[in-house]
């Protein structure tokens, strides 16, 4: 009787997956999109039912377009650009935040910085009028400067506490060897204690550009008033006449992956960290959806749920069967411009480390030869509560907003988006397992007691192996 209950609560979860899909797609209100005079864009999306809007500078660069000179500036100006502006200095900033509840924030990435602000609506000009006095009139002194590189230096110390940033950190390094994507986001220790005012001006002034900049928001926002704001606050942006774009500078220095390993022996650590992965695609790339579903298809796994025996993705189930083999597992894919990172990132224990990799791969290439339909559609509805279950808040909305414009130029419906969901097929998805990983190079990064990891040669002959 058990398995048929569970089969009913499958179909009642199924149905209440597209019950919650088609009011999101309902209710999703178009973004307004306007474009400046300079090239900047300002974009809009009204969520009823708040009161609240968040608002942010979405900015084309980070730590891809930094020279390895400069490697962190892009992080160390996050630190900086709240230290204080010709109009407001940082007790005026900390102040109205204060007294008015405003939540002021900032995050870099390796191709995206954006400083943000959530606030009540009413405080909707103070916010993007300071919000357009740091970016364009930061002071960036030289003893700020000094007293954030012990800061960072110490952030830079935590970070590499966080086994899964370093794994990830090590696996860029080695994926995209040669190229700026290897480049760490927050620098190296060298250049952290090195960078100079010069450094971080030369940078703003290269690449905070209006034409690479968009002012995002959601929630309780009127467009036209955010327009004016937006007129006033960064006007004075001179138009670039030749405007250089991020997608002209990936291509005149794009990435692209290599076939390789990096190994951190660390006996110390009881488990080893390890990450397997192939290239993928760009943003705009008509394959990049699909990869969405294969993450879906494969899964997660962690063996403190004790569900995942009866999970309905192989993997998981393959991993809780045999316990010992594997602590966890995530899928995961990363995109940029022109390339992507797409495999999985492990946690296994000696001896059981070579059966974990086994598993993995055996699920990764099995897709070029076996996918069942109802696996598939599983997936595809798994993939899109995964895109609703984002879209949680204005700050997320405002996120999605600005990355969308630099990505695709445009705010992509969900209809579009679900709709290019829908149209993959177990025989297309075998298309791209077998364009993107079937005898293709991997570049894996471990971490811990790597001596259990099958060797690089034994896990680059999986991507071609044939017994399914």
């Amino acid at each position: 009787m058990a398995p048929v209950l569970r089969n009913l609560r499958r179909g009642f979860a199924s149905s209440a997956m597209v019950a919650d899909q088609m009011r999101a797609m309902a209710a999703q209100v178009p973004t307004e999109v306007s474009t400046m005079s300079n090239g900047m864009r300002v974009a809009s999306e009204v969520r009823k039912g708040t009161d609240m809007v968040t608002v942010g500078v979405h900015l084309s660069t980070g730590t891809r377009f930094e020279t390895p000179e400069t490697n962190g500036a892009a992080h160390f100006l996050e630190h900086l650009i709240f230290k204080g502006s010709k109009k407001y200095s940082q007790s005026d900033i900390e102040t109205k935040a204060e007294n008015m509840g405003i939540q002021l924030n900032a995050y870099t990435a390796r191709e995206q910085t954006v400083y943000f602000a959530t606030a009540m609506k009413k405080d909707v000009p103070l916010v993007v009028d300071l919000l357009g006095d740091i970016i364009r009139n930061s002071k960036l002194e030289k003893s700020a400067v000094e007293r954030e590189r012990d800061v960072i230096l110490r952030e830079l110390q935590e970070v590499n506490q966080q086994m899964d940033e370093t794994v990830f950190d090590y696996l860029h390094e080695v994926a995209y060897q040669n190229t700026p994507l290897a480049n760490t986001i927050l620098g190296t220790p060298e250049n952290i204690q090195t960078l100079t005012v010069d450094d971080l001006r030369n940078y703003t002034k290269k690449h905070y550009k209006p034409h690479r900049m968009v002012l995002a928001a959601a929630g309780a926002v009127d467009h036209n008033d955010l327009v004016k704001l937006s007129e006033k606050a960064f006007g004075s942006m001179e138009k670039e006449t030749d405007p250089i774009t991020p997608f002209d500078l990936c291509t005149k220095d794009p990435a692209y992956v290599t076939g390789s390993e990096v190994r951190v022996h660390n006996e110390n650590m009881p488990a080893c960290h390890f990450a397997i992965a192939f290239e993928s695609v760009g943003w705009t790339h008509p394959d990049s959806v699909a990869f969405v579903v294969l993450q879906s298809l494969l899964g997660n796994y962690n063996r403190s749920d004790g569900s995942a025996q009866w999970s309905n993705m192989r993997l998981p189930r393959s991993m809780a069967v045999h316990a010992d083999h594997c602590l966890s597992f995530s899928s995961f894919n990363t995109t940029y411009t022109d390339t992507g990172l797409f495999g999985v990132y492990c946690l296994a224990k000696p001896p059981f480390i070579h059966d974990a990799v086994t598993n993995i791969t055996t699920e990764l290439v099995r897709n070029v030869f076996k996918i069942e339909e109802a696996a598939l559609e599983r997936a595809k509805a798994k993939a899109k509560m995964n895109v609703l279950a984002t879209l949680d808040g204005t700050q997320a909305i405002a996120d999605e907003i600005g990355r969308q414009l630099h990505v695709y130029g445009r705010r992509m419906p969900m209809t579009e988006l679900f709709a290019r969901v829908d149209e993959i097929t177990t025989s297309s998805m075998k298309d791209i397992a077998e364009q993107y990983i079937y005898d293709r190079e991997i570049a894996v990064a471990a971490m811990g007691p790597v001596w259990a990891l099958p060797e690089y040669q034994w896990m680059r002959r999986r991507t071609y192996w044939n017994s399914y």
